[in-house]
């Protein structure tokens, strides 16, 4: 398995421990992580900022691989995040597009729709409400 595979596999894994820390040490210094439709974050201390903010309410969460395909510094990653937050189960079909570098990521491109995830968590947030 190439070293970018491994440790892109690697940080997958760590989200279920949710430690902002550790995630953002996975990154370069003036790394970036576009969580698309969010804008754009730089550096490994907003970086860990934003892990910690976005992941706040979430319970749990573990991150299945459907497909990833590596070639060189890139990684392209499916999967299916399971995640609970607030009580309510969120599975979040995602791709993630990893451009690496020395051995740390350089820049995380995200995409997801942010209508499935937001209507589960405004389910979880308003039980019983319309929504």
């Amino acid at each position: 398995m190439a070293d970018n595979e491994k440790i892109i596999r690697e940080f997958i894994a760590a989200w279920s421990e949710l430690d902002a820390d550790n995630l953002a040490d996975y990154f370069a210094d003036d790394g970036t992580y576009f969580n698309i439709p969010s804008q754009p974050v730089s550096g490994k201390e907003n970086i860990r900022q934003f892990i910690a903010n976005f992941t706040r309410p979430w319970e749990s969460t573990n991150w299945e691989i459907i497909n990833l395909v590596s070639n060189g510094d890139l990684v392209v990653v499916e999967r299916i995040d399971h995640t609970v937050v607030a009580g309510q189960k969120v599975d979040l079909p995602c791709l993630g597009i990893f451009e690496m570098e020395n051995g740390k990521i350089r820049m995380w491109r995200d995409y997801f729709d942010l209508n499935t995830y937001t209507s589960a968590l405004g389910r979880a947030l308003n039980p019983g409400g319309n929504q």
